[in-house]
Protein backbone atom coordinates (compact mmCIF):
# COMPACT_ATOMS: atom_id res chain seq x y z
CA UNK A 1 0.00 0.00 0.00
CA UNK A 2 1.08 3.56 -0.62
CA UNK A 3 0.15 6.71 1.28
CA UNK A 4 -2.57 9.12 0.23
CA UNK A 5 0.07 11.75 -0.57
CA UNK A 6 2.02 9.35 -2.80
CA UNK A 7 -1.16 8.22 -4.53
CA UNK A 8 -2.01 11.84 -5.28
CA UNK A 9 1.47 12.45 -6.72
CA UNK A 10 1.07 9.48 -9.05
CA UNK A 11 -2.41 10.59 -10.06
CA UNK A 12 -1.18 14.10 -10.86
CA UNK A 13 1.42 12.52 -13.13
CA UNK A 14 -1.52 11.03 -15.07
CA UNK A 15 -3.59 14.24 -15.06
CA UNK A 16 -1.92 16.71 -17.39
CA UNK A 17 -3.54 20.09 -18.26
CA UNK A 18 -5.68 19.78 -21.37
CA UNK A 19 -5.08 23.13 -23.07
CA UNK A 20 -7.61 25.81 -23.92
CA UNK A 21 -10.38 26.88 -26.23
CA UNK A 22 -11.97 30.24 -27.01
CA UNK A 23 -15.63 30.63 -26.07
CA UNK A 24 -18.12 33.50 -26.12
CA UNK A 25 -18.33 35.31 -22.80
CA UNK A 26 -21.97 34.22 -22.42
CA UNK A 27 -20.77 30.59 -22.29
CA UNK A 28 -17.87 31.14 -19.89
CA UNK A 29 -19.63 30.85 -16.51
CA UNK A 30 -17.89 28.28 -14.32
CA UNK A 31 -15.07 27.78 -16.82
CA UNK A 32 -11.40 28.18 -15.90
CA UNK A 33 -9.76 31.22 -17.46
CA UNK A 34 -6.42 30.31 -19.05
CA UNK A 35 -5.28 33.59 -20.62
CA UNK A 36 -5.42 36.94 -18.80
CA UNK A 37 -8.08 39.45 -19.87
CA UNK A 38 -6.67 42.91 -20.54
CA UNK A 39 -8.85 46.03 -20.46
CA UNK A 40 -8.94 47.88 -23.77
CA UNK A 41 -10.79 50.89 -22.37
CA UNK A 42 -11.11 53.00 -19.25
CA UNK A 43 -14.13 52.60 -17.03
CA UNK A 44 -15.78 55.00 -16.91
CA UNK A 45 -14.38 56.18 -20.26
CA UNK A 46 -15.15 59.80 -19.31
CA UNK A 47 -15.74 61.82 -16.12
CA UNK A 48 -19.24 60.73 -15.13
CA UNK A 49 -21.93 62.06 -12.83
CA UNK A 50 -22.41 60.06 -9.64
CA UNK A 51 -25.80 61.66 -8.87
CA UNK A 52 -28.67 63.38 -10.62
CA UNK A 53 -28.31 67.17 -10.48
CA UNK A 54 -26.54 70.03 -12.23
CA UNK A 55 -22.97 70.18 -13.52
CA UNK A 56 -21.07 73.45 -13.07
CA UNK A 57 -17.73 74.91 -12.09
CA UNK A 58 -16.91 73.96 -8.52
CA UNK A 59 -15.28 77.31 -7.72
CA UNK A 60 -18.63 78.99 -8.37
CA UNK A 61 -20.66 76.68 -6.14
CA UNK A 62 -21.47 79.22 -3.47
CA UNK A 63 -24.60 79.02 -1.32
CA UNK A 64 -27.59 80.68 -3.02
CA UNK A 65 -25.58 81.32 -6.22
CA UNK A 66 -27.61 81.46 -9.47
CA UNK A 67 -26.82 79.75 -12.80
CA UNK A 68 -28.34 79.54 -16.24
CA UNK A 69 -29.12 76.02 -17.50
CA UNK A 70 -27.73 75.69 -21.04
CA UNK A 71 -28.43 72.03 -21.80
CA UNK A 72 -28.76 68.42 -20.63
CA UNK A 73 -26.36 65.48 -20.36
CA UNK A 74 -27.83 62.02 -20.01
CA UNK A 75 -26.44 58.50 -20.23
CA UNK A 76 -25.76 57.77 -23.88
CA UNK A 77 -26.19 61.40 -24.98
CA UNK A 78 -23.68 63.94 -23.71
CA UNK A 79 -23.91 67.74 -23.77
CA UNK A 80 -21.57 68.78 -26.60
CA UNK A 81 -20.87 72.34 -25.50
CA UNK A 82 -18.64 73.87 -22.82
CA UNK A 83 -19.82 75.08 -19.43
CA UNK A 84 -18.78 78.69 -18.92
CA UNK A 85 -18.98 81.05 -15.93
CA UNK A 86 -22.46 81.27 -14.43
CA UNK A 87 -23.68 78.29 -16.49
CA UNK A 88 -24.92 74.80 -15.54
CA UNK A 89 -26.01 71.65 -17.34
CA UNK A 90 -28.78 69.37 -16.16
CA UNK A 91 -27.12 65.97 -15.67
CA UNK A 92 -28.17 62.46 -14.75
CA UNK A 93 -26.31 59.64 -13.02
CA UNK A 94 -23.77 58.01 -15.30
CA UNK A 95 -23.85 60.78 -17.89
CA UNK A 96 -20.62 62.45 -19.13
CA UNK A 97 -19.70 65.59 -17.20
CA UNK A 98 -19.45 68.44 -19.73
CA UNK A 99 -16.21 70.18 -20.55
CA UNK A 100 -15.70 73.10 -18.16
CA UNK A 101 -17.62 71.51 -15.27
CA UNK A 102 -16.04 69.64 -12.38
CA UNK A 103 -18.81 69.37 -9.81
CA UNK A 104 -22.37 68.08 -9.69
CA UNK A 105 -24.81 69.77 -7.32
CA UNK A 106 -27.43 67.23 -6.34
CA UNK A 107 -30.92 68.14 -7.43
CA UNK A 108 -32.13 68.24 -3.81
CA UNK A 109 -29.87 71.28 -3.28
CA UNK A 110 -31.27 73.21 -6.25
CA UNK A 111 -34.37 75.32 -6.84
CA UNK A 112 -35.21 75.74 -10.52
CA UNK A 113 -37.43 78.26 -12.26
CA UNK A 114 -37.36 77.99 -16.04
CA UNK A 115 -33.73 78.08 -17.19
CA UNK A 116 -32.45 79.52 -13.90
CA UNK A 117 -31.35 77.57 -10.86
CA UNK A 118 -30.55 78.79 -7.36
CA UNK A 119 -28.35 76.74 -5.08
CA UNK A 120 -29.46 76.03 -1.54
CA UNK A 121 -28.05 77.87 1.45
CA UNK A 122 -26.46 74.62 2.69
CA UNK A 123 -24.87 72.42 0.01
CA UNK A 124 -23.89 68.78 0.06
CA UNK A 125 -20.10 68.51 -0.17
CA UNK A 126 -19.92 66.61 -3.47
CA UNK A 127 -18.32 66.74 -5.96
CA UNK A 128 -20.21 63.64 -7.26
CA UNK A 129 -17.96 63.20 -10.27
CA UNK A 130 -16.36 59.86 -11.09
CA UNK A 131 -13.04 60.51 -12.86
CA UNK A 132 -12.30 58.57 -16.05
CA UNK A 133 -10.68 55.21 -15.21
CA UNK A 134 -11.89 55.19 -11.59
CA UNK A 135 -13.05 51.58 -11.90
CA UNK A 136 -10.30 50.28 -14.17
CA UNK A 137 -7.93 51.63 -16.80
CA UNK A 138 -6.57 50.49 -20.14
CA UNK A 139 -4.06 47.72 -19.49
CA UNK A 140 -5.57 46.53 -16.20
CA UNK A 141 -5.75 42.73 -16.09
CA UNK A 142 -7.76 39.82 -14.78
CA UNK A 143 -5.10 37.20 -14.17
CA UNK A 144 -5.36 33.50 -14.99
CA UNK A 145 -5.96 30.79 -14.04
CA UNK A 146 -9.21 31.37 -12.18
CA UNK A 147 -12.67 29.88 -12.23
CA UNK A 148 -15.03 32.46 -13.68
CA UNK A 149 -17.99 33.50 -11.56
CA UNK A 150 -20.66 36.17 -12.04
CA UNK A 151 -18.46 39.02 -10.77
CA UNK A 152 -15.63 38.01 -13.11
CA UNK A 153 -18.01 37.94 -16.07
CA UNK A 154 -19.34 41.40 -15.28
CA UNK A 155 -15.83 42.85 -15.11
CA UNK A 156 -14.69 41.07 -18.29
CA UNK A 157 -17.75 42.34 -20.14
CA UNK A 158 -17.07 45.91 -18.97
CA UNK A 159 -13.50 45.50 -20.24
CA UNK A 160 -15.06 44.88 -23.67
CA UNK A 161 -13.88 41.28 -24.07
CA UNK A 162 -16.53 39.34 -25.98
CA UNK A 163 -14.57 36.06 -25.95
CA UNK A 164 -12.23 34.44 -23.45
CA UNK A 165 -9.72 31.57 -23.56
CA UNK A 166 -10.72 28.89 -21.07
CA UNK A 167 -9.50 25.41 -20.21
CA UNK A 168 -11.10 22.60 -22.12
CA UNK A 169 -13.46 20.65 -19.91
CA UNK A 170 -12.03 17.22 -19.00
CA UNK A 171 -14.27 14.52 -20.39
CA UNK A 172 -14.79 11.85 -17.74
CA UNK A 173 -16.32 8.45 -18.47
CA UNK A 174 -17.84 6.80 -15.38
CA UNK A 175 -18.33 3.03 -15.46
CA UNK A 176 -20.17 1.17 -12.71
CA UNK A 177 -19.49 -2.58 -12.63
CA UNK A 178 -21.27 -5.57 -11.15
CA UNK A 179 -24.00 -8.12 -11.83
CA UNK A 180 -25.73 -6.96 -8.66
CA UNK A 181 -26.51 -3.48 -10.01
CA UNK A 182 -29.60 -2.10 -11.71
CA UNK A 183 -30.36 1.48 -12.60
CA UNK A 184 -32.72 3.63 -10.49
CA UNK A 185 -36.33 3.10 -11.53
CA UNK A 186 -35.78 -0.52 -12.61
CA UNK A 187 -37.06 -3.54 -10.72
CA UNK A 188 -34.13 -5.19 -8.93
CA UNK A 189 -34.02 -8.94 -8.50
CA UNK A 190 -33.92 -10.47 -5.02
CA UNK A 191 -30.10 -10.31 -4.98
CA UNK A 192 -29.63 -6.94 -6.68
CA UNK A 193 -29.20 -3.34 -5.51
CA UNK A 194 -29.62 0.05 -7.10
CA UNK A 195 -26.57 1.68 -8.71
CA UNK A 196 -26.10 4.94 -6.80
CA UNK A 197 -22.40 5.83 -6.76
CA UNK A 198 -22.21 7.02 -10.36
CA UNK A 199 -24.85 9.68 -9.84
CA UNK A 200 -22.97 11.21 -6.92
CA UNK A 201 -19.67 11.10 -8.81
CA UNK A 202 -21.21 12.59 -11.95
CA UNK A 203 -22.60 15.51 -9.91
CA UNK A 204 -19.27 16.03 -8.10
CA UNK A 205 -17.19 15.98 -11.27
CA UNK A 206 -19.52 18.28 -13.18
CA UNK A 207 -19.53 20.75 -10.30
CA UNK A 208 -15.72 20.74 -10.51
CA UNK A 209 -15.82 21.65 -14.21
CA UNK A 210 -15.75 18.29 -16.00
CA UNK A 211 -18.04 16.94 -18.68
CA UNK A 212 -19.24 13.51 -17.56
CA UNK A 213 -20.57 10.49 -19.43
CA UNK A 214 -22.34 7.95 -17.24
CA UNK A 215 -21.87 4.75 -19.25
CA UNK A 216 -23.98 1.57 -19.06
CA UNK A 217 -23.32 -0.81 -16.19
CA UNK A 218 -20.57 -3.29 -17.01
CA UNK A 219 -21.46 -6.84 -15.99
CA UNK A 220 -19.00 -9.22 -14.36
CA UNK A 221 -17.67 -10.64 -17.60
CA UNK A 222 -14.60 -9.70 -19.58
CA UNK A 223 -16.74 -9.24 -22.69
CA UNK A 224 -19.10 -6.78 -21.01
CA UNK A 225 -16.23 -4.78 -19.53
CA UNK A 226 -14.45 -4.58 -22.88
CA UNK A 227 -17.63 -3.37 -24.55
CA UNK A 228 -18.14 -0.58 -22.03
CA UNK A 229 -14.47 0.39 -22.18
CA UNK A 230 -14.96 0.86 -25.93
CA UNK A 231 -17.79 3.30 -25.16
CA UNK A 232 -15.32 5.35 -23.11
CA UNK A 233 -13.26 6.14 -26.20
CA UNK A 234 -12.31 9.82 -26.40
CA UNK A 235 -12.49 10.41 -22.64
CA UNK A 236 -9.66 12.18 -20.84
CA UNK A 237 -10.28 10.20 -17.67
CA UNK A 238 -11.97 6.85 -17.12
CA UNK A 239 -13.35 6.19 -13.64
CA UNK A 240 -14.58 2.70 -12.81
CA UNK A 241 -16.63 1.82 -9.74
CA UNK A 242 -16.16 -1.60 -8.17
CA UNK A 243 -14.44 -4.67 -9.54
CA UNK A 244 -10.96 -3.38 -8.68
CA UNK A 245 -10.28 -5.71 -5.76
CA UNK A 246 -8.90 -9.26 -5.96
CA UNK A 247 -12.05 -11.40 -5.77
CA UNK A 248 -13.01 -13.99 -8.36
CA UNK A 249 -15.41 -11.51 -9.98
CA UNK A 250 -13.19 -8.44 -9.76
CA UNK A 251 -12.21 -8.18 -13.40
CA UNK A 252 -11.41 -4.48 -13.92
CA UNK A 253 -7.64 -4.80 -13.39
CA UNK A 254 -7.07 -7.87 -15.59
CA UNK A 255 -9.33 -6.61 -18.38
CA UNK A 256 -7.73 -3.15 -18.28
CA UNK A 257 -4.29 -4.79 -18.38
CA UNK A 258 -5.35 -6.87 -21.37
CA UNK A 259 -6.41 -3.62 -23.06
CA UNK A 260 -2.97 -2.12 -22.42
CA UNK A 261 -3.23 -0.35 -19.07
CA UNK A 262 0.07 0.44 -17.36
CA UNK A 263 -0.75 0.28 -13.66
CA UNK A 264 0.51 3.16 -11.53
CA UNK A 265 -0.51 1.75 -8.14
CA UNK A 266 -2.98 -0.51 -6.36
CA UNK A 267 -4.15 -0.03 -2.75
CA UNK A 268 -3.84 3.08 -0.61
CA UNK A 269 -3.39 3.23 3.17
CA UNK A 270 -6.68 4.98 3.88
CA UNK A 271 -10.14 4.40 5.28
CA UNK A 272 -12.46 4.16 3.49
CA UNK A 273 -11.07 3.35 0.04
CA UNK A 274 -8.09 1.00 0.37
CA UNK A 275 -8.69 -0.95 -2.90
CA UNK A 276 -7.96 2.02 -5.17
CA UNK A 277 -6.25 1.44 -8.52
CA UNK A 278 -4.86 3.80 -11.15
CA UNK A 279 -2.95 3.68 -14.39
CA UNK A 280 -2.61 4.80 -17.98
CA UNK A 281 -4.86 3.10 -20.50
CA UNK A 282 -3.57 3.81 -24.00
CA UNK A 283 -2.85 7.43 -23.13
CA UNK A 284 -5.96 7.95 -21.01
CA UNK A 285 -5.81 8.30 -17.23
CA UNK A 286 -7.82 5.61 -15.47
CA UNK A 287 -8.81 5.30 -11.82
CA UNK A 288 -10.58 2.30 -10.35
CA UNK A 289 -12.63 3.27 -7.31
CA UNK A 290 -13.90 0.84 -4.66
CA UNK A 291 -17.47 -0.36 -5.04
CA UNK A 292 -18.73 0.53 -1.57
CA UNK A 293 -20.81 3.70 -1.96
CA UNK A 294 -19.11 5.78 0.72
CA UNK A 295 -15.65 4.60 -0.34
CA UNK A 296 -16.19 5.59 -3.95
CA UNK A 297 -17.59 9.02 -3.07
CA UNK A 298 -14.87 9.78 -0.51
CA UNK A 299 -12.18 8.68 -2.97
CA UNK A 300 -13.84 10.82 -5.62
CA UNK A 301 -13.47 13.85 -3.34
CA UNK A 302 -9.90 13.03 -2.21
CA UNK A 303 -8.45 11.92 -5.56
CA UNK A 304 -10.61 12.61 -8.61
CA UNK A 305 -11.57 16.21 -7.84
CA UNK A 306 -7.89 17.25 -7.45
CA UNK A 307 -7.15 15.46 -10.74
CA UNK A 308 -9.89 17.42 -12.49
CA UNK A 309 -8.57 20.69 -11.09
CA UNK A 310 -5.08 19.79 -12.34
CA UNK A 311 -6.44 18.96 -15.80
CA UNK A 312 -8.16 22.36 -15.83
CA UNK A 313 -4.84 24.09 -15.19
CA UNK A 314 -5.59 25.02 -11.58
CA UNK A 315 -2.50 23.30 -10.25
CA UNK A 316 -1.73 19.97 -8.60
CA UNK A 317 -2.89 20.26 -5.00
CA UNK A 318 -4.82 18.03 -2.60
CA UNK A 319 -8.35 18.78 -1.49
CA UNK A 320 -8.28 21.96 0.65
CA UNK A 321 -8.32 21.33 4.40
CA UNK A 322 -9.68 23.54 7.15
CA UNK A 323 -9.43 23.39 10.94
CA UNK A 324 -12.09 22.99 13.60
CA UNK A 325 -12.28 22.16 17.28
CA UNK A 326 -13.51 18.74 18.33
CA UNK A 327 -16.83 18.87 20.14
CA UNK A 328 -16.26 15.45 21.74
CA UNK A 329 -13.42 13.07 22.61
CA UNK A 330 -12.29 10.64 19.91
CA UNK A 331 -10.16 7.47 20.26
CA UNK A 332 -6.79 6.80 18.63
CA UNK A 333 -6.55 6.16 14.91
CA UNK A 334 -5.00 3.06 13.35
CA UNK A 335 -2.40 2.47 10.62
CA UNK A 336 -4.42 4.03 7.79
CA UNK A 337 -5.34 7.66 7.20
CA UNK A 338 -9.01 7.90 8.12
CA UNK A 339 -11.58 10.19 6.51
CA UNK A 340 -14.38 10.08 9.03
CA UNK A 341 -17.86 11.24 8.10
CA UNK A 342 -18.53 14.10 10.48
CA UNK A 343 -20.88 16.91 11.37
CA UNK A 344 -19.55 20.44 11.70
CA UNK A 345 -21.75 22.95 13.53
CA UNK A 346 -21.44 25.87 15.94
CA UNK A 347 -20.23 23.55 18.71
CA UNK A 348 -17.35 22.20 16.63
CA UNK A 349 -16.81 18.98 14.69
CA UNK A 350 -17.69 15.43 15.71
CA UNK A 351 -17.55 12.11 13.84
CA UNK A 352 -20.83 10.37 13.22
CA UNK A 353 -21.26 7.22 15.34
CA UNK A 354 -21.16 4.70 12.48
CA UNK A 355 -18.38 4.76 9.88
CA UNK A 356 -19.24 1.68 7.80
CA UNK A 357 -18.36 2.40 4.16
CA UNK A 358 -21.69 1.02 2.91
CA UNK A 359 -23.86 3.53 4.80
CA UNK A 360 -25.01 6.25 2.41
CA UNK A 361 -27.47 7.55 5.02
CA UNK A 362 -24.53 8.42 7.29
CA UNK A 363 -22.69 10.16 4.44
CA UNK A 364 -25.91 12.05 3.69
CA UNK A 365 -25.95 13.43 7.25
CA UNK A 366 -22.27 14.46 7.10
CA UNK A 367 -21.07 17.87 5.97
CA UNK A 368 -17.36 17.23 6.50
CA UNK A 369 -14.66 14.58 6.41
CA UNK A 370 -12.65 14.63 9.63
CA UNK A 371 -9.08 13.67 8.67
CA UNK A 372 -7.21 11.39 11.07
CA UNK A 373 -3.48 10.95 10.32
CA UNK A 374 -1.85 7.53 10.47
CA UNK A 375 -1.25 6.53 14.10
CA UNK A 376 -2.92 9.65 15.47
CA UNK A 377 -3.44 9.30 19.21
CA UNK A 378 -6.66 9.86 21.15
CA UNK A 379 -7.91 13.43 21.00
CA UNK A 380 -9.90 15.27 23.69
CA UNK A 381 -12.73 17.66 22.95
CA UNK A 382 -11.34 21.08 22.13
CA UNK A 383 -8.37 19.80 20.12
CA UNK A 384 -7.90 21.31 16.67
CA UNK A 385 -8.28 18.83 13.80
CA UNK A 386 -8.23 18.98 10.02
CA UNK A 387 -11.34 18.47 7.95
CA UNK A 388 -12.43 18.61 4.33
CA UNK A 389 -15.81 20.25 3.68
CA UNK A 390 -18.43 18.20 1.86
Amino acid sequence: MISVAEALDRLFALAQPLGGETVPLAEAAGRVLLDPVVATRNQPPFPAAAMDGYALKGVEADPEAMFKVIGTSRAGERFEGTVGPGQAVRIFTGAPVPVGADRVIIQEDVHREGDLITLARELDRGPYVRPAGTDFAIGDRIEAPRRLGPRDLALIAAMNAGHVTVARRPEVAVIATGDELVMPGEDPGPDQIIASNGFALKAMFEAAGASVRLLPIARDTAESLKTVFELAEGADLIVTIGGASVGDHDLVAPVAAELGMEQSFYKVAMRPGKPLMAGNLSGTAMVGLPGNPVSSIVCGAIFILPMIRAMLGLGAAPAPRLNARLSEDIPANGPREHYMRAVLDESGIRPLPRQDSSLLSILHKANALLVRPVGDGPRPAGDSVDYIPL
